[in-house]
């Protein structure tokens, strides 16, 4: 049975409108700070020089300067886990996962930072920001526990031999992150790689490299050098130069439909490589006049990642499918949960919601405002900048709710990424499900009834790799995670997760 993660709310702590003086230091030290790639081992500079700034979204100020890695630094990367990776494999596995809980360990020594670099390079709340670090070490120790689950079979398939299978590492994988959950995606994502004997190249998100270049310093002496090496760079170069190298041969990617196209036609091109992707999503949440009303409302805020990520997030449930006859019923209630909701800045433990990574994102949401004016779709709250919030500095849009959204509009059919809700009525059930699978992703839905056997048909129905009955958000351990149609290809969060960081070897000894 699947475990449900628990992540301990962390203990609240003074924000700069209070005492302020332990932020200011943290800040000074991240501006001032010289931010360095690891590569076999060694903190290093690009050979070019060349960095680029990275801003906080609360403020638009610029905070460090980070290396902008070029093809060459890329490379070096690569050459230094081929060389690393010869080693590692032959590790035990039990052994590979006792580097994985040091690491956790280590992160976990260093939450507060790791999440004070978050909240201020993505504009995420601290508060959520420590639970990520939690996470993510959670998440490490969880690959450790099935470090074991790396053995092969035996296939009785003749008398006179012995047919045996066993699962080898591919040596070099490419770990490509997004940026909404920076060091969560770092730490957890780079555990099933490097526990099945794997040596791991982290790309850091463009938008939010703090945690990630943090993590690889604090994680610099943990394992051999060359195993794992974390990099950053700006634009195409870094990514594409990663995916092409001929040395890696697996791939696994978050983040956007477009981008992950990209890495499958440049690695295609390049060889033949196993890539695995996890993509965007347009989720869908039904709900059914048998369902428990309060319970449902809720949900539609929760899942909607309000709270954690200012809805940037692939998972979101951001299309709301209500019968015609509780329609009105529900939205009241959606309405007042998210009235409830704390915008504000991202250092503030009081704060809930904070600010969109950055100001393409900010736009971007705003202009899919914008079309849901235009197609009628009626706003019930949100589609601005917060009234109390100062109107010229930070990328912050209230939560937003369009009702009445035709399902073929851009509302209804393009991943926004962003903190707005489209609300859609059905009549029956055929309806609602055309409406749920009508779109080119699959990732998540949701069913709200109280009835098994609509749930078990409109979990059959609907064409979504991570469902949820009558709950919302939350992720599970060992329940694999992952999207159908445009959504992506794989899975994570599970036992697959794991073994598809290994290759199959069959074995056939004569006995004769």
């Amino acid at each position: 049975m699947s475990t449900r993660f628990e992540i301990n709310r962390p203990a609240q702590i003074d924000g700069p409108s209070a005492a302020g003086s332990e932020y200011r230091a943290l800040l000074s030290s991240v501006v001032s700070k010289d931010w360095r790639l690891l590569i076999g081992g060694q903190l290093t500079a690009t050979r070019s020089g060349n960095r680029y700034p990275t801003e906080n979204p609360a403020t638009e100020d610029v905070i460090a300067e980070v290396p902008d890695a070029g093809a060459e630094d890329v490379d070096r990367a690569v050459a230094a886990a081929v060389t690393a990776s010869a080693e590692w494999r032959r590790i035990p596995p039990r052994e590979r996962a006792a580097y994985i809980r040091r690491a956790a360990a280590v992160l976990l020594e260093h939450e507060h930072e790791l999440a004070f670099l978050d909240a201020v390079d993505s504009g995420n709340p601290i508060t959520a920001m420590r639970m990520d670090v939690q996470l993510a070490a959670t998440t490490m120790n969880l690959y450790a526990d099935w470090s074991m689950e790396l053995g092969g079979e035996t296939i009785p398939l003749t008398s006179d031999h012995l047919h045996y299978t066993v699962r080898e590492p591919y040596g070099v994988v490419a770990r490509i992150i997004p940026y909404n959950h920076p060091i969560l995606f770092a730490a957890s994502r780079c555990a099933a790689p490097l526990i099945a004997g794997n040596a791991v190249v982290l790309k850091a998100p463009d938008q939010t490299p703090l945690s990630a270049l943090r993590m690889g310093e604090l994680l610099q002496d943990v394992f051999p050098p060359g195993v794992l090496s974390v990099i950053t760079g700006r634009g195409p170069v870094a990514g594409k130069t990663l995916v092409e190298n001929p040395s890696v041969r697996r791939i696994a990617f978050i983040g956007s439909v477009q981008t992950g196209r990209a890495i499958q036609k440049t690695a295609a091109e390049a060889g033949v490589k196993h890539v695995t992707l996890e993509l965007g999503g347009k989720n869908p949440v039904i709900v059914f006049p048998d369902a428990d009303l309060d319970r449902a409302a809720q949900a539609a805020v929760l899942g909607m990642n309000f709270h954690w990520t200012a809805g940037q997030s692939c998972g979101s449930t951001s299309r709301l499918l209500l019968h015609e006859s509780i329609a009105d019923e529900v939205i009241a209630k959606v309405n007042k949960g998210i009235e409830a909701i704390r915008v504000g800045d991202p250092l503030d433990p009081e704060t809930q919601m904070g600010a969109l990574v950055s100001r393409e994102q900010y736009e971007k949401v705003l202009r899919y405002v914008e079309l849901g004016h235009q197609a009628g779709a009626r706003l019930l709250c949100g589609g601005g900048r917060p009234a109390r919030l100062d109107p010229d500095r930070g990328y912050f849009v209230e939560p937003t709710v369009f009702l009445d959204v035709e399902p073929a509009s851009a509302l209804g059919q393009e991943e926004i990424f962003g903190p707005v809700l489209s609300v859609m009525r059905w009549a029956d059930e055929r309806q609602a499900v055309e409406i749920a699978n009508g779109v080119p992703f699959g990732l998540t839905a949701g069913v709200w009834t109280n009835d098994l056997r609509t749930a078990h048909r409109m979990a059959a129905e609907l064409e979504a790799g991570y469902l949820w009955i009558n709950a919302a958000s939350r992720h599970y351990w060992g329940a694999p995670y992952g999207g159908f149609k445009d959504s992506g290809v794989g899975r994570e969060e599970g036992i697959d997760e794991l073994l598809s960081f290994t290759q199959v070897k069959t074995v056939n000894m004569s006995t004769t």
